[in-house]
């Protein structure tokens, strides 16, 4: 550099902030400037004939290496990654690395960009993006992250003994805190239940690595999450130690308070376990807690889990049943995979049987269509779910109103007048017509001719959305479906089960181009399309990615009482 030009850029290379050398192609430092030095803790002259990828860390990973190797032969114009380095006081930096080459020279440009804030800043919103705010816990969606993660990890091959177990709990007398004593009350209540089922988690995770996880799934539900349990007795030893803490009384703003929780206790190995078969165990042994007189845990029970009730019992009471109000709905969110806003809700029946408990759809709607009886619940149904959209509506005017969803059984198109009932309950209800949604299955919809037909245009020409159920299950038809007055398309959970696993990892790459074209036909053919079964944050991003529009699922939400509905309404789900 002993021209004007070559001095000029010298100085201009030893003055410049940012952290530079130029590099042989035997990836020795020829010059180095001050920044460089002060970055990594040297003087300039020191780092001069030392190999570049020593100081920056080039050789740890066999792609990085290669490709470093490529840019020093010519062969490929640019490498840029992210490094960890440490300063010689002790302190780390992370830095991104650039090399390219310098024009008209056989060096290459060595650059190193301090990133550490950069990095921290995306650390301290991702904290924030995947805890609850009132108690500081994993929130749902690190929950069904790290759950995720638990039941696809080959837990034998790290030495680990391949089971998973889980502590689901409900706070029995939360609500009456909450309302006696204010909201306020209610989340400094939470914040010490949550502190001290940390300490019980921590305890009994002794010994291992970050202990067990403790999350927060919202209201009043924790979860105790066992990764690599040892069996049964783990579990159990666990649900007392976190029913004794909770029972223990609470000095919160001068008040003694006293509160129990009920306890649903699974235990299993992880290999072919789902995280929607270990939730919904989990839940359903909750439920027996709570119907077996609270304050209490209960072990899920295969037998009691697979007693089946007989048809006839079902069938003589389902009728009475109705007119005695042994019915509630539930609400499940639809949340736009977009903007993470809830949408719309799906109403789900259940049935508060006086001698078998709380019953879901699939243990008796097949019952109520054999028998007739569903002409009564789907009316009853019907009217309720959309008594309560208005009600939303009412109670939150400045938020966009949400749709509410109701499945359809083909009888009840046949038995009943499905059209003038709906045009009654919505005069009724006040509800505009575009805030109802019938569900009907793929099969019901596809064999549609004559009456049903008929039924479904005169809905559809009424403003109200017709959308098929369980899509994909079927002898999907697409070309007699665009003659429907269809306009929105339900996939099935078993298309979205394929996208719980991590990029580069799919075991069957063709799962997601089949979702993407059935989206993309959908979506040309105007109607839009919702994803079932959404258990991670990684599916959510994954189907929005391929252009799918609302997600249903655990990610987000199980099905839930409308109060629960209603804290959601204009909120952004923490899901993305």
């Amino acid at each position: 550099m002993g021209d004007p030009e070559g001095r000029d850029f010298r100085a201009a290379f030893d003055a410049a902030h940012l952290p530079m050398a130029l590099v042989d192609r035997d990836g020795s430092v020829v010059a180095a400037n001050e920044a460089l030095a002060s970055l990594l803790g040297s003087a300039p002259g020191s780092l001069l004939g030392q190999q570049a990828a020593d100081l920056v860390d080039l050789a740890a990973e066999a792609r990085t290496w290669q490709a470093y190797r490529e840019v020093l032969r010519g062969r490929q114009a640019r490498l840029r990654c992210t490094r960890r380095l440490k300063h010689p006081d002790g302190h780390s930096v992370w830095a991104e690395v650039t090399l390219g080459p310098v024009p008209g020279t056989g060096d290459v440009l060595l650059s190193v960009a301090d990133v550490s804030d950069r990095r921290d800043l995306q650390a301290r919103l991702r904290h924030l993006q995947m805890h609850d705010p009132v108690t500081r816990l994993p929130n749902r969606a690190l929950f069904f992250e790290r759950l995720a993660a638990a039941l696809e990890a080959s837990s034998y091959e790290r030495g680990g003994t391949g089971r998973i177990g889980l502590c689901y709990l409900d706070l029995d007398g939360f609500k009456a805190v909450n309302d006696t004593l204010g909201h306020r009350v209610g989340d400094r209540l939470l914040t010490a239940v949550a502190a001290r089922l940390t300490q019980c988690a921590d305890q009994s995770g002794y010994g291992r690595t970050g202990g067990h996880l403790v999350a927060r799934l919202g209201g009043d539900e924790f979860a105790l999450l066992v990764e690599d349990s040892t069996g049964t007795e783990e579990l159990v030893d666990l649900a007392r130690s976190v029913l004794a803490a909770v029972q223990e009384p609470f000095e919160l703003a001068g008040q003694r308070l006293s509160v129990s929780a009920s306890i649903g206790v699974v235990e299993r190995v992880a290999e072919g376990t789902s995280a929607t078969g270990l939730m919904q165990a989990a839940d359903t042994t909750l439920y027996w807690a709570k119907a077996d007189g609270k304050a209490r845990w209960t072990l899920f029970d295969p037998e009691r889990n697979a007693h089946r009730m007989t048809r006839q019992s079902l069938s003589s009471t389902l009728r009475p049943a109705v007119e005695r109000g042994e019915f509630e709905l539930e609400y499940q969110p639809l949340v736009d995979l977009e903007s993470g806003v809830v949408r719309g809700v799906e109403a789900l029946v259940r049935w508060n049987h006086p001698q078998f408990g709380t019953l879901t759809p699939n243990r008796f709607i097949g019952i109520a269509e054999e028998d007739g009886s569903i002409v009564q619940l789907g009316q009853w149904v019907l009217r309720t779910a959309c008594r309560q959209a208005r009600r939303w509506q009412i109670e939150h005017p400045s938020d966009s109103p949400v749709f509410v969803s109701v499945n359809v059984a083909v009888r009840q198109v046949w038995d009943s007048d499905l059209v003038g009932d709906v045009a009654e309950i919505l005069a009724d209800t006040g509800l505009a017509p575009q805030l109802l949604q019938l569900e009907l299955t793929e099969s019901a919809v596809m064999g549609s001719a004559g009456r049903p037909l008929q039924a479904l245009q005169a809905l559809s020409d009424m403003g109200v959305r017709i959308a098929i159920d369980d899509f994909g299950t079927g002898y999907s038809n697409l070309a007699y479906l665009s003659r429907l007055p269809v306009s929105v398309l339900k996939l099935d959970g078993s298309f979205v089960r394929g996208f719980r696993y991590e990029e580069g990892t799919h075991p069957n790459p063709a799962d997601e181009t089949i979702v993407e074209a059935l989206v993309q036909l959908a979506h040309r053919l105007g109607l839009t399309v919702t994803a079932e079964c959404v258990e991670t944050a990684g599916q959510a991003a994954r189907l929005r990615r391929v252009g799918c529009d609302t997600g249903q699922g655990w990610l987000y939400s199980r099905a839930v009482a409308p109060e629960r509905i209603a804290e959601m309404i204009g909120a952004r789900t923490a899901a993305d």
